[in-house]
């Protein structure tokens, strides 16, 4: 296992980090106090190939492996929450469950315009009622000759009021739990479509999250993802993808706030020295080390293991657990060191606290992956190949034109 970036890898790495200091930081400055949501940075992380990174050439992507899907989401994260969340949602919860579990003609019609970045994706699975507790969702579809008629309301959604297309969760057979569940794409011009924007939220200003509507929206068949019953197993699959690109992002966070306090502990300075020299400021700045090292080493093994087509739900559960707790603890410490002037939003740590703490909120709370790592620790849970793990990297296969 050699966790040693390639030439490839650190080529995106340096692109991706440039990006995010000279176009995402300078953007977000402005919008995030607007709450307003970035659309100048789609286009331009289109171009660079961003929204496709991890996709196959022949479907509209860059071509990259899913190690790449980390760097960026990383690089994108040390500047803002926000854009890293485009990136967790639009491929980790929509292009790769379309690449994963897609007719061809599928991705044709919805993966390809989205890997190019034509096109947004999001994900419809928390509802109002029904969060960590998949199974209780209440969407329904309803077969109707040829179409599906998908009733039901959707919450939390990132991206609901700015994608495109929908890959929506509703239960076809009610009476099944959560084997009942089966997975649809919905475009927004389909009728009986409507969604809204959520306000007044503590962080990720410059994100947009909100509310899908369905009332008799009709998705003809070939829309549906998988066969009828499988929702819920794509849907774990998601998050598996998107719990990566949170834990990663989350290690960016805390290499910003490493490195926000650093430079200010080494020129602030108090009772005739830098801060920097005081032992309760070292403490916080060690510990912040020491977190984003063990964090970068849990998401290059789930990286790792993504490639080689395995099965990772307990690695990346672990991982995302660890990294978005010592990422809200990295955010709250910078603030600290900075003291007055980390409760200021002139200063990136106050930012950081705010949107650090939707991380161990989404994607699975951190109780509910205590209770899984419980689990695994016990031998009450163990994972099967049951085909939920994506497709290994092929680099001749994801380079070549289709």
């Amino acid at each position: 296992m050699d966790f040693t970036l390639s030439e490839e890898h650190l080529m995106l790495q340096k692109m991706a980090r440039d990006f995010a200091a000279k176009e995402v930081l300078p953007l977000i400055k402005e919008c995030e106090p607007r709450h307003e949501f970035p659309y100048a940075l789609t286009p331009k992380m289109a171009e660079l190939g961003l929204l496709g990174v991890c996709i196959p050439v022949r479907y509209g992507g860059a071509g990259f492996d899913y190690i790449s899907l980390g760097i960026v989401s990383e690089a994108l994260e040390w500047a803002d929450s926000s854009v890293r969340e485009t990136i967790a949602v639009h491929i980790g919860l929509n292009c790769l469950p379309l690449f994963q579990w897609g007719s061809e003609a599928q991705k044709r019609k919805y993966l390809l315009p989205q890997a190019q970045g034509k096109k947004l994706g999001c994900f419809g699975l928390t509802e109002p009622g029904a969060g960590s507790d998949v199974a209780a969702l209440s969407t329904r579809a309803k077969r109707e000759g040829r179409s599906y008629l998908l009733t039901g309301e959707k919450m939390w959604i990132t991206l609901a009021d700015v994608a495109d297309h929908f890959l929506v969760f509703a239960k076809t057979d009610p009476e099944m739990g959560h084997r009942g569940i089966s997975a649809f794409i919905v475009e927004r011009d389909f009728p009986g479509v409507k969604t809204g924007t959520i306000e007044g939220k503590m962080g990720v200003w410059a994100s947009n999250t909100g509310w899908i509507r369905l009332d008799n929206c009709e998705a003809p068949e070939e829309n549906l993802l998988g066969e009828e019953g499988e929702g819920f197993k794509i849907a774990m699959s998601c998050l598996d993808n998107a719990r990566y690109t949170v834990a990663a992002g989350a290690v960016g966070i805390i290499r910003s706030c490493l490195e926000a306090s650093v430079a200010y502990a080494q020129q602030r300075q108090t009772f005739g020295k830098p801060i920097a020299e005081h032992q309760l400021v070292q403490q916080m700045i060690a510990k912040m080390a020491q977190s984003q090292m063990t964090g970068q080493l849990l998401v290059d093994k789930v990286g790792w293991l993504k490639n080689q087509g395995v099965r990772n739900t307990r690695e990346t559960s672990m991982a995302k657990w660890y990294c978005t707790e010592a990422a809200f603890q990295a955010a709250s410490d910078a603030v600290q060191i900075h003291g007055a002037y980390g409760y200021s939003n002139e200063y990136i740590p106050e930012r950081h606290l705010r949107n650090s703490k939707s991380g161990v909120i989404y994607e699975g709370t951190s109780q509910i992956h205590q209770l899984m790592q419980a689990q695994y620790a016990f031998g009450m849970k163990v994972d099967r190949p049951i085909r939920c793990e994506l497709p290994a990297y092929d680099p001749d296969y994801w380079q070549a034109e289709g």
